[in-house]
Protein backbone atom coordinates (compact mmCIF):
# COMPACT_ATOMS: atom_id res chain seq x y z
CA UNK A 1 0.00 0.00 0.00
CA UNK A 2 1.21 3.67 -0.21
CA UNK A 3 2.50 5.47 2.03
CA UNK A 4 -0.33 8.36 2.92
CA UNK A 5 -0.17 11.62 3.04
CA UNK A 6 -1.63 12.72 6.30
CA UNK A 7 -1.62 16.43 7.60
CA UNK A 8 -3.21 16.84 10.87
CA UNK A 9 -4.24 20.50 11.62
CA UNK A 10 -4.35 20.35 15.54
CA UNK A 11 -5.58 22.78 17.97
CA UNK A 12 -3.63 22.68 20.98
CA UNK A 13 -4.81 21.52 24.11
CA UNK A 14 -7.96 19.98 22.46
CA UNK A 15 -9.68 17.14 22.07
CA UNK A 16 -8.01 16.60 18.73
CA UNK A 17 -4.85 15.07 20.81
CA UNK A 18 -6.96 12.26 20.19
CA UNK A 19 -5.39 11.64 16.31
CA UNK A 20 -1.97 12.12 16.43
CA UNK A 21 -2.09 9.47 19.82
CA UNK A 22 -3.77 6.89 17.35
CA UNK A 23 -1.51 7.67 14.45
CA UNK A 24 1.11 7.15 16.54
CA UNK A 25 -0.26 3.91 17.86
CA UNK A 26 -0.74 2.58 14.10
CA UNK A 27 2.59 3.75 13.36
CA UNK A 28 1.53 6.22 10.47
CA UNK A 29 3.12 8.78 8.72
CA UNK A 30 1.41 12.12 9.33
CA UNK A 31 2.43 16.17 9.42
CA UNK A 32 1.47 17.90 12.27
CA UNK A 33 0.36 21.69 12.10
CA UNK A 34 -0.25 23.05 15.71
CA UNK A 35 -2.48 25.77 16.20
CA UNK A 36 -2.33 28.16 19.54
CA UNK A 37 -5.68 29.00 20.84
CA UNK A 38 -6.31 32.39 20.45
CA UNK A 39 -7.18 32.92 23.48
CA UNK A 40 -9.56 30.34 23.99
CA UNK A 41 -10.90 29.15 20.61
CA UNK A 42 -8.94 28.10 17.66
CA UNK A 43 -7.80 31.34 15.55
CA UNK A 44 -9.01 32.48 12.13
CA UNK A 45 -6.32 30.38 10.64
CA UNK A 46 -8.27 26.97 11.63
CA UNK A 47 -11.47 28.25 9.43
CA UNK A 48 -9.28 28.69 6.30
CA UNK A 49 -9.13 24.74 6.52
CA UNK A 50 -12.79 24.34 7.97
CA UNK A 51 -15.47 26.62 7.76
CA UNK A 52 -16.57 25.94 11.69
CA UNK A 53 -12.71 26.18 12.42
CA UNK A 54 -13.11 22.47 13.96
CA UNK A 55 -10.34 20.78 15.43
CA UNK A 56 -9.00 18.05 14.50
CA UNK A 57 -9.16 18.26 11.08
CA UNK A 58 -7.70 15.58 8.61
CA UNK A 59 -6.25 16.77 5.03
CA UNK A 60 -5.73 13.46 3.16
CA UNK A 61 -3.61 14.12 -0.15
CA UNK A 62 -2.84 10.41 -1.11
CA UNK A 63 -4.98 10.15 -3.77
CA UNK A 64 -5.52 13.71 -5.29
CA UNK A 65 -2.09 16.27 -3.86
CA UNK A 66 -3.95 18.78 -6.14
CA UNK A 67 -7.47 18.66 -4.49
CA UNK A 68 -7.12 16.98 -1.22
CA UNK A 69 -10.10 15.32 1.69
CA UNK A 70 -10.88 17.25 4.49
CA UNK A 71 -12.39 15.94 6.92
CA UNK A 72 -13.43 16.92 10.89
CA UNK A 73 -15.37 15.40 13.74
CA UNK A 74 -12.49 13.39 16.05
CA UNK A 75 -14.78 10.05 15.66
CA UNK A 76 -15.41 10.18 12.03
CA UNK A 77 -11.10 10.62 11.43
CA UNK A 78 -10.31 8.11 13.89
CA UNK A 79 -12.98 5.48 12.35
CA UNK A 80 -11.45 6.42 8.51
CA UNK A 81 -7.84 6.26 9.28
CA UNK A 82 -8.54 2.85 10.83
CA UNK A 83 -10.06 1.37 8.40
CA UNK A 84 -8.65 3.10 5.17
CA UNK A 85 -5.38 3.20 6.33
CA UNK A 86 -5.08 0.92 9.49
CA UNK A 87 -5.93 -2.29 8.36
CA UNK A 88 -8.90 -2.30 10.93
CA UNK A 89 -6.61 -2.24 14.01
CA UNK A 90 -7.29 -1.02 17.33
CA UNK A 91 -11.30 -1.93 16.06
CA UNK A 92 -12.83 -5.27 16.56
CA UNK A 93 -14.62 -6.47 14.30
CA UNK A 94 -17.99 -7.48 14.13
CA UNK A 95 -16.85 -11.28 14.88
CA UNK A 96 -15.47 -10.52 18.02
CA UNK A 97 -16.78 -11.29 21.01
CA UNK A 98 -16.38 -7.95 22.56
CA UNK A 99 -17.93 -5.84 19.16
CA UNK A 100 -20.58 -4.39 20.84
CA UNK A 101 -18.45 -3.44 23.91
CA UNK A 102 -15.69 -1.56 21.34
CA UNK A 103 -19.09 0.04 19.31
CA UNK A 104 -20.86 1.53 22.99
CA UNK A 105 -17.89 2.67 24.29
CA UNK A 106 -16.16 3.87 20.89
CA UNK A 107 -19.53 6.44 20.64
CA UNK A 108 -19.92 7.29 24.30
CA UNK A 109 -17.14 9.02 24.12
CA UNK A 110 -18.66 11.77 22.54
CA UNK A 111 -22.45 10.51 22.37
CA UNK A 112 -22.54 11.61 26.36
CA UNK A 113 -19.07 11.25 27.95
CA UNK A 114 -18.17 14.59 26.48
CA UNK A 115 -21.06 16.22 26.79
CA UNK A 116 -21.96 15.86 30.51
CA UNK A 117 -18.75 17.45 31.29
CA UNK A 118 -19.38 20.16 28.65
CA UNK A 119 -22.74 21.00 30.01
CA UNK A 120 -21.42 20.88 33.54
CA UNK A 121 -18.73 23.26 32.50
CA UNK A 122 -21.44 26.24 30.61
CA UNK A 123 -23.64 25.65 33.76
CA UNK A 124 -20.75 26.29 36.40
CA UNK A 125 -19.87 29.66 33.93
CA UNK A 126 -23.42 30.53 33.88
CA UNK A 127 -24.68 29.95 37.69
CA UNK A 128 -23.68 30.08 41.32
CA UNK A 129 -22.81 26.78 42.58
CA UNK A 130 -26.50 26.98 44.40
CA UNK A 131 -28.32 27.02 40.81
CA UNK A 132 -30.22 23.96 40.73
CA UNK A 133 -29.33 23.56 36.78
CA UNK A 134 -25.62 23.72 38.54
CA UNK A 135 -26.34 20.55 41.08
CA UNK A 136 -28.39 18.93 38.23
CA UNK A 137 -25.35 19.00 35.61
CA UNK A 138 -22.93 17.73 38.56
CA UNK A 139 -25.36 14.78 39.78
CA UNK A 140 -25.77 13.79 35.56
CA UNK A 141 -21.73 13.78 35.62
CA UNK A 142 -21.50 11.87 38.22
CA UNK A 143 -23.76 9.52 36.76
CA UNK A 144 -21.79 9.45 34.03
CA UNK A 145 -18.20 9.20 35.78
CA UNK A 146 -19.66 6.67 38.17
CA UNK A 147 -20.84 5.00 34.82
CA UNK A 148 -17.41 4.57 33.35
CA UNK A 149 -15.17 3.92 36.96
CA UNK A 150 -17.35 0.85 37.29
CA UNK A 151 -16.53 -0.68 33.72
CA UNK A 152 -13.37 -0.06 34.30
CA UNK A 153 -13.23 -1.61 37.46
CA UNK A 154 -14.18 -5.07 35.99
CA UNK A 155 -11.66 -4.30 32.57
CA UNK A 156 -8.54 -3.64 31.50
CA UNK A 157 -9.60 -1.61 29.08
CA UNK A 158 -12.80 -0.04 28.08
CA UNK A 159 -13.73 -2.60 25.34
CA UNK A 160 -12.25 -5.24 27.25
CA UNK A 161 -8.94 -7.21 27.27
CA UNK A 162 -7.59 -4.76 24.21
CA UNK A 163 -6.79 -1.50 24.06
CA UNK A 164 -8.90 -0.18 21.26
CA UNK A 165 -9.72 3.44 19.51
CA UNK A 166 -13.01 3.30 22.44
CA UNK A 167 -9.68 4.20 24.84
CA UNK A 168 -8.14 6.78 22.44
CA UNK A 169 -11.71 8.58 21.99
CA UNK A 170 -12.63 8.80 25.84
CA UNK A 171 -9.15 9.33 27.45
CA UNK A 172 -9.51 13.21 26.73
CA UNK A 173 -12.15 13.83 29.13
CA UNK A 174 -10.49 12.77 32.06
CA UNK A 175 -7.11 14.50 31.24
CA UNK A 176 -6.89 17.22 29.63
CA UNK A 177 -10.80 18.29 29.08
CA UNK A 178 -10.23 18.95 33.06
CA UNK A 179 -8.02 22.23 32.42
CA UNK A 180 -11.08 23.78 31.80
CA UNK A 181 -13.78 21.37 33.78
CA UNK A 182 -12.00 20.96 36.49
CA UNK A 183 -13.21 17.15 37.93
CA UNK A 184 -11.66 15.22 40.82
CA UNK A 185 -11.22 12.01 40.59
CA UNK A 186 -10.55 10.69 43.78
CA UNK A 187 -13.35 8.63 43.98
CA UNK A 188 -13.19 6.77 40.96
CA UNK A 189 -10.17 4.45 41.34
CA UNK A 190 -10.80 2.47 37.88
CA UNK A 191 -10.76 5.37 36.24
CA UNK A 192 -7.41 6.65 37.92
CA UNK A 193 -5.92 3.64 37.14
CA UNK A 194 -7.09 2.90 33.42
CA UNK A 195 -5.88 6.87 32.46
CA UNK A 196 -2.72 6.01 33.64
CA UNK A 197 -2.61 2.88 31.72
CA UNK A 198 -3.43 5.17 28.76
CA UNK A 199 -1.05 7.76 29.58
CA UNK A 200 2.23 4.79 29.69
CA UNK A 201 1.72 4.09 26.36
CA UNK A 202 4.98 4.92 24.07
CA UNK A 203 2.37 6.26 21.16
CA UNK A 204 0.15 8.42 23.81
CA UNK A 205 3.37 10.02 24.92
CA UNK A 206 4.82 10.42 21.42
CA UNK A 207 1.95 12.13 20.33
CA UNK A 208 1.41 14.78 23.60
CA UNK A 209 5.11 16.00 23.10
CA UNK A 210 4.43 16.36 19.22
CA UNK A 211 1.11 18.39 19.48
CA UNK A 212 1.24 19.68 23.00
CA UNK A 213 4.54 19.98 24.69
CA UNK A 214 4.03 22.69 27.00
CA UNK A 215 1.18 20.30 28.90
CA UNK A 216 2.83 18.37 31.74
CA UNK A 217 1.35 14.80 31.44
CA UNK A 218 2.02 13.59 34.81
CA UNK A 219 -0.50 16.64 36.19
CA UNK A 220 -3.24 15.40 33.49
CA UNK A 221 -3.39 12.04 35.21
CA UNK A 222 -3.30 12.78 39.15
CA UNK A 223 -6.73 12.38 40.69
CA UNK A 224 -6.85 16.04 41.81
CA UNK A 225 -7.36 18.07 38.80
CA UNK A 226 -4.58 20.46 36.68
CA UNK A 227 -4.27 23.78 36.88
CA UNK A 228 -6.43 25.67 34.77
CA UNK A 229 -6.11 26.84 31.08
CA UNK A 230 -4.75 29.87 31.81
CA UNK A 231 -7.27 32.11 29.60
CA UNK A 232 -10.22 30.44 30.99
CA UNK A 233 -8.88 31.56 34.79
CA UNK A 234 -8.47 35.20 33.62
CA UNK A 235 -11.81 35.20 31.59
CA UNK A 236 -13.43 33.73 34.59
CA UNK A 237 -11.76 36.14 36.87
CA UNK A 238 -12.54 39.43 34.63
CA UNK A 239 -16.49 37.97 34.75
CA UNK A 240 -16.48 37.80 38.36
CA UNK A 241 -14.65 40.70 38.62
CA UNK A 242 -17.47 42.65 35.92
CA UNK A 243 -20.51 41.01 38.48
CA UNK A 244 -19.17 42.54 41.20
CA UNK A 245 -18.87 46.51 40.22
Amino acid sequence: MTSPSLTLHHLQCSQAERIPWLLEELGLPYDLKPYKRAPIFGPPELKAVHPLGASPVLEDATSDPSSPLILAESGAIADYIIYKYGNGRLALAPSHANYADYLYWFHFANGNLQPAVMRCMTAKSLASPDNPRVKMAEDHLQTVFSHVNERLKKNTWLAGDEFTAADIMSLFCFTTMRKFMPADLTNYPGIVAWVRRCADRPAYQAAMKKGDPELDIGDLVNERPPEMFEALKMMISQQAQAQNN
